[in-house]
């Protein structure tokens, strides 16, 4: 699908969206044009139009920073990989590739990141897009950011009600493997989605720096170079917060999984002073159960008798 975005009655904050079938022209006047999930002729078409060439989905899974970050034909390709399905049991890291060229931002990804419908509500009530694609990726990254420290934020509470799980006392013996159990499924969903919101913040974090550097060699007003420079400090902190949630996940795990040993360690206790207990009347039970024929106590009136009080006896005295 392809949605353009153009600035309606030319003005910023009157914005015109809408979705363009196959063989509708793009506006000429566009300075942002959302790919999602595109086919290879709606690739074609924006090429058409851009003289650029549209990255694949296989083109979006490289690592190499060569291979994401990179200048060709006037137009800047950045690669980036966002937190997706936050909400959900099993979160997802998709690609998502922003094109700089002139003054148009082209967007291709193959999911439906939260942060991009954030940011084009907020532009239809405050501020609008922008008068450039620079400034529209400027308000995306803003908004990522917002989503990111969101998801942190609500991680974070979490977090720190399985802390005082963890550490609270548990009145019902019977349930605390059950509790443990579910603590150590929760710590882990937790995890990865810190982990993963980490290294999205990571792959943005080199994304700006790219950006800003390819700043030097563009004519991009000062007042969007601070902000790009603002949101840099903003996501670094965002960077420290992440890993500090992730050390609090790591003790939180050391935690649980030491209250489990304690536990273990009772049970093992316990069938420990029984063997303790028993060991002695066994021996004693082996003993006199041995039925030699030439034992003097085979013969004696009160030698069964005095066989359980020994057993009792050597119960006892442990």
């Amino acid at each position: 699908m392809i949605t353009s975005h153009l600035p309606g009655d030319g003005h910023a904050a009157s914005v015109d969206r809408r979705a363009l079938d196959l063989a509708e022209p793009i506006p000429e006047a566009a300075i942002w044009i959302d790919l999602v999930d595109p086919t290879r002729d709606e690739d074609r078409k924006v090429e058409r139009f851009l003289g650029i060439e549209v990255p694949t989905r296989e083109d979006q899974r490289d690592i190499e920073p060569s291979e994401i970050l990179y200048a060709e034909n006037d137009a800047r390709y950045l690669t980036t990989r966002l937190l997706c399905r936050a909400e959900e049991d099993r979160p997802i890291l998709t690609g998502v590739t922003f094109i700089l060229k002139g003054h148009t931002l082209i967007t291709v990804r193959y999911e439906n990141p939260k942060a991009f419908a954030m940011f084009a509500q907020r532009a239809a009530k405050t501020h609008g897009l922008g008068r450039t694609g620079e400034e529209v990726l400027a308000g995306l990254i803003e908004t990522i950011m917002d989503r990111a420290a969101d998801v942190l934020q609500l991680a974070g509470e979490r977090i720190d009600d399985l802390s005082r799980a963890v550490f609270a006392e548990k009145a019902d013996p019977g349930t605390r493997n059950s509790e443990y159990q579910e603590t150590l499924r929760a710590l882990g969903r937790w995890g990865d989605l810190i982990s993963k919101q980490r290294e999205s913040l990571v792959s943005i974090e080199r994304t700006l720096l790219f950006l800003t550097a390819s700043y030097r060699a563009t004519r991009v007003p000062v007042e969007l170079r601070d902000q790009m420079r603002t949101t840099l400090r903003d996501l670094q902190s965002l960077e420290e917060h992440a890993s500090f949630q992730a050390n609090k996940i790591q003790f939180l795990l050391d935690a649980t999984l030491g209250l489990v040993n304690l536990e273990q360690n009772n049970i093992i206790k316990l069938f420990s002073v029984m063997a303790v207990v028993f060991m002695p009347p066994t021996l004693i039970a082996s003993i006199y159960g041995m039925n030699f024929k030439h034992m003097p106590e085979l013969d004696w009136r009160a030698g069964y008798p005095l066989a359980l009080a020994l057993m009792v006896v050597a119960a006892v005295m442990p």
